[in-house]
């Protein structure tokens, strides 16, 4: 029996991101060997925790909203875009049944800053603003390979693609940082990492936090900065992740 994903709708008030960009994540999920379940943010809270019930998994997905800033105790940086309630509603949900039952989660971008709020960490609001970045975080789909990320080479992360059948060779010496090319399209990030996460990327070129980990024993929790999703079909290291997100939802289904 193929583990059921749970996937949020990208997001409730932009038809057209979300129907561009559900389907990517969708097919990675079928690809890796997983059957996706659309969560629609217009449903009730019950309905929505019903649905859930049934799945082995979550993945949380980009958005082209941002997390509200009075989450994480801020306030609103001019570039920070409107927040989308119904998407967060559904997150919470999401994460809080995940996190009860140990259900593996997989974020994606935005799903990375909705997890770290969550766990009660804080945002860079702009990063080119903020950190003065050189780096074009906002490169988009037109730019394949946006910028490079070192991976700790003691992290879950590194130890997905050491042990992954086609990331394996190329991932080099276990004891050394693994560094990958990726796309990107974001503009905020993890400032302060929340509870029981940690660090396990970040961009060399001017630091920011690339990827973020779960430290519980035996819970799978991986969260990426970048958009796998995109390049599954032509990237192993995306593949990999997939697989692993796949695999820890199949232990327990």
């Amino acid at each position: 029996m193929k583990p059921r994903i749970a996937i949020p709708v990208p997001h409730s008030q932009k038809p057209d991101y979300a129907q561009r960009s559900l389907p990517q994540y969708v097919s990675a999920v079928e690809k890796a060997g997983g059957e996706a379940v659309v969560i629609d943010l217009q449903q009730t809270a019950h309905e929505v925790a019903r649905q859930i019930s049934g799945c082995q998994a979550v993945l949380l997905p980009g958005s082209a909203a941002d997390v509200d800033p009075q989450k994480y105790g801020a306030r609103r940086h001019a570039k920070t875009a409107e927040a989308d309630p119904l998407r967060d509603a559904a997150d919470e949900l999401l994460l809080q049944d995940a996190h009860n039952l140990r259900k593996p989660i997989l974020a994606i971008c935005y799903g990375l800053q909705a997890l770290n709020v969550w766990r009660t960490g804080t945002l860079v609001q702009d990063i080119t603003s903020e950190l003065h970045s050189k780096i074009n975080h906002q490169a988009g789909r037109a730019v394949a390979r946006a910028h490079s990320v070192t991976i700790d080479p003691i992290s879950n992360l590194a130890g997905i693609l050491h042990a992954d059948e086609e990331t394996s060779k190329q991932a080099g010496d276990e004891l050394k940082p693994l560094e990958i090319g990726v796309n990107s399209s974001h503009h905020q990030a993890a400032a302060t990492v929340g509870d029981a996460l940690r660090v396990a990327a970040r961009c060399p070129q001017d630091g920011v936090v690339e990827a973020l980990e779960g430290t519980a024993p035996g819970h799978f929790v991986l969260a990426v900065q970048w958009h796998p999703e995109r390049t599954y079909d032509d990237d192993a290291a995306s593949r990999a992740l997939f697989r692993a997100f796949l695999s820890a939802a199949r232990n327990l289904s």
